[in-house]
């Protein structure tokens, strides 16, 4: 019995939900070397944002029990040196390729993916809101249903590719902020973004990471991540894409059976860079033990007393 493995997240299909997520392998080079990117069902980029940004100064990323904490600062090249020099090698690579965008203003969001519409590799921009708004003194636009909804709204208004937004959990309704994004115009929500964290050298008593807080990822996060896209398919009728703690294929098909319609790879890929290949074969070969045709039939399966 063969297994359909393809999923839809609005008008992009992909071969297989198992995507790698954003700032965990770069712009796609470093972990090509290591498995065959045409095999996975999509690759989400570094965030891209206007101009290039230097990030936080070190240290930056720090080993905790069960995960890690990163403050990397959304460091990258920016939108001119992405197209330049990133685009021709994500043209190579065969996989559905989607943007995530980062910035500092609603205005940033929508020239970034004004600019970028206009490439054809491109499949689909992921929205990060968990990014602070200047122009409003620092607040998260994550924690602001009504920013996420003005940057879902402005977003659509310029391209007819397919628009995710990525939520953060450091908020007790997310389900009411996934139904914004879809009122705005969201073709899909990704859940969750890294929790906030912290973590200290008990001998110097100062913070291991220069941020002194940093967003938390790893097997730590995965209950949280699993109650919050439970909570987002049990109120609103939209595709999920599952982030948070996924090692495995047990993990994925987890967030799957909770509402997920395709899982976002990240902590894993430093540990394992063929984790992807893996999951996938996993998921496969599960479909076929529970007699299961089309992988879509897993999705959001729970059974609650």
């Amino acid at each position: 019995m063969s297994t359909d493995l393809s999923i839809e997240i609005g008008s992009l299909k992909l071969k297989n939900p198992v995507m790698l997520a954003s700032g965990t392998v770069g712009y796609g080079n470093e972990i090509s070397t290591f498995m065959d990117l045409s095999r996975i069902g999509a690759i989400v980029t570094k965030s891209v944002s206007l101009k290039p940004r230097k990030g936080n100064p070190p240290q930056r990323i720090v080993e905790t029990p069960s995960g890690m904490l990163n403050a990397i600062g959304l460091a990258n090249v920016g939108v001119e040196e992405f197209v330049k020099s990133k685009i021709p090698f994500l043209e190579k690579v065969h996989s559905t390729v989607i943007c995530n965008i980062a910035a500092s203003s609603v205005e940033e969001y929508v020239e970034c993916a004004r600019i970028l519409d206009y490439e054809e590799v491109i499949k689909g921009f992921e929205i990060n809101v968990s990014c602070p708004n200047v122009k409003e003194g620092g607040l998260i636009f994550g924690n602001d249903i009504n920013a996420v909804g003005r940057i879902t709204e402005k977003v659509r208004a310029v391209t007819d590719k397919p628009v995710i937004i990525k939520l953060s959990p450091n908020t007790s309704n997310i389900s009411e902020f996934a139904k914004t994004a879809k009122e705005g115009g969201a073709d899909a929500v990704s859940a969750i973004n890294t929790l906030v964290g912290t973590s200290f050298d008990i001998y110097t008593r100062k913070p291991k990471i220069k941020n002194v807080t940093g967003g938390l990822s790893g097997p730590a996060i995965k209950p949280v991540a699993l109650a919050k896209v439970l909570e987002i398919s049990r109120c609103v009728d939209i595709p999920i894409i599952g982030i948070g703690g996924i090692m495995n294929w047990k993990d994925a098909v987890e967030f799957m059976i909770c509402g997920a319609m395709a899982v976002q790879l990240g902590t894993v890929n430093f540990i394992n860079p063929t984790a992807a290949i893996e999951i996938i074969e996993g998921i496969n070969n599960y479909c076929k033990e529970m007699s299961v045709s089309s992988v879509k039939e897993i999705v959001a399966s729970y059974h609650i007393q």
